[in-house]
């Protein structure tokens, strides 16, 4: 894959990984949108469409679509979607360092399942 490609896909991922990020964030500020029983809290509701997180978030997935189909347009999409697997290493480390989030050994040993599969398919998979 040309360097660009590699921009493409790495810049959606990243984006997107980051998109997730900034939600989770927005939640934070907001609580819980739904209750146990399903109904939506309208508070929440209201409180999270005001937050900046939520907006940043929003924005992020928005500009990680323009990359990602000019990712699309360069490589099979058999090759470019195992790739966003890559957001979830980024975001399970992100989320410890940022919202405490546990790295249990089951965690990491399914990043590391994840890092070999992206890399089988990036080396072997053409």
């Amino acid at each position: 894959m040309s360097f660009i490609t590699w921009i493409l896909l790495l810049g959606g991922v990243a984006l997107n990984a980051a998109a997730q990020l900034f939600l989770k964030a927005a939640t934070r500020s907001s609580g819980m949108l739904f209750a146990d029983t399903g109904s939506l809290s309208w508070a929440a509701a209201v409180q999270l469409l005001r937050t900046l997180p939520l907006w940043a978030g929003l924005s992020c997935y928005a500009v990680s679509v323009v990359l990602w189909v000019g990712a699309l347009s360069r490589v099979p999409v058999s090759v470019a979607y195992p790739m966003l697997s890559i957001g979830y290493v980024i975001n399970a480390f992100a989320a410890a360092a940022l919202f405490g989030e546990v790295l249990s050994v089951g965690k990491l040993a399914g990043i590391a399942l994840i890092v070999a599969g992206v890399l089988v398919l990036t080396r072997l998979g053409h």
